[in-house]
């Protein structure tokens, strides 16, 4: 296996290409603070003006960062945010990838994850990645199964999916680290059915055996059962309103390093796998704004896009 500080070379010379006299700022905050010092190390080597902020913890996924960070973060040529709660689903975030900033997030990477993930073939990753989101770009409706209860369907119409793959190169482009994933907004207020949240959670971690049972009208939430994981999860959601309810996203995992770990920035982006998330959907082309977004694991999932089977059993068909 790697040392982190290799993988953190690969990330900035492979995954963001970042050049000398670049201008570079990694976000970190106090748990995440060796990671971001071995990006600021790596960027440094490659003789970037390269520059180590670090942060007080947020205390959720999608909070803001300080309004004067927001202002730096669009002020440069590349950015990564190591940080313990993720700054994607941000205005601050979006404010820069706008500016034309190559941005990745990394929330809650363990140097584990970060020697594992970081040094996997993201040309083959982007390659699937791609694949995926023109097939989901081009449908209409989708439906998602499982053998743990998942059985939803939504509408896809009119929406364009994202390819997380791990190589930002151009202006503007924006991926998570580690990547892999092809992703979309459900039109809003056409979700129906069931989701089986299973293994991991965002915010909750690993699930265990235990698993989170969501029932879904009209685009929301509108049962949450399960035991204690099921609980935490709705005290996380409750303070930030119905909007928190949204079904945000569909996501579809193509990386093939990627193991189960807690890590929702990893779990999501194991090959095979399906993640939906609830909350915030605007970084992905939807019209729900609001300071929460959360993920949860699908395991063996069937997908169908307008009646064809593109997943079956985990198994990617295409």
């Amino acid at each position: 296996m790697s040392t982190v500080q290799e993988a953190a070379m690969n990330a900035m010379a492979g995954c963001m290409a970042v050049k000398k006299g670049e201008s570079v700022l990694v976000i970190c905050d106090a748990p995440l603070r060796k990671i971001g010092f071995a990006l600021w190390n790596a960027a440094k080597e490659l003789d970037a003006e390269v520059m180590l902020l670090e942060i007080i913890p947020r205390s959720r996924h999608g909070e803001e960062p300080p309004p004067v960070v927001a202002g730096i973060m669009k002020a440069v040529d590349v950015l990564l945010c190591p940080t313990s709660f993720s700054l994607t689903h941000t205005e601050a975030r979006r404010a820069a990838t706008r500016a034309g900033v190559r941005a990745a997030t990394l929330p809650g990477i363990t140097e584990d994850c970060m020697k594992r993930t970081l040094t996997a073939d993201y040309n083959k990753i982007a390659s699937l990645s791609e694949k995926f989101a023109k097939v989901l770009s081009g449908g209409k409706h989708a439906r998602v199964t499982s053998p743990a209860g998942t059985d939803i369907e939504f509408s896809i119409q009119g929406r364009v999916a994202l390819a997380d793959t791990g190589l930002v190169h151009k202006p503007g482009d924006m991926s998570n680290l580690p990547a892999g994933e092809a992703f979309l907004a459900p039109v809003e207020r056409t979700a129906e059915g069931v989701m089986v949240f299973e293994a991991a959670v965002a915010g909750v971690g690993k699930l265990g055996e235990e698993k989170i049972r969501i029932k879904v009208e009209e685009g929301y939430a509108v049962e949450i059962t399960g035991r204690a994981h099921a609980r935490k999860l709705e005290e996380m959601l409750e303070p930030h309103g119905r909007d928190a309810y949204n079904i945000a996203e569909l996501g579809i995992g193509t990386n093939d390093k990627a193991i189960i770990s807690g890590k929702i920035l990893e779990d999501e982006k194991i090959l095979g796998t399906v993640h939906l998330a609830l909350g915030d959907n605007k970084s992905m082309g939807g019209k729900v704004g609001v300071s929460s977004h959360l993920d949860g694991l699908i395991l063996k999932p069937s997908v169908w896009i307008d009646g064809e089977r593109i997943i079956e059993d985990g198994k990617l068909l295409i």
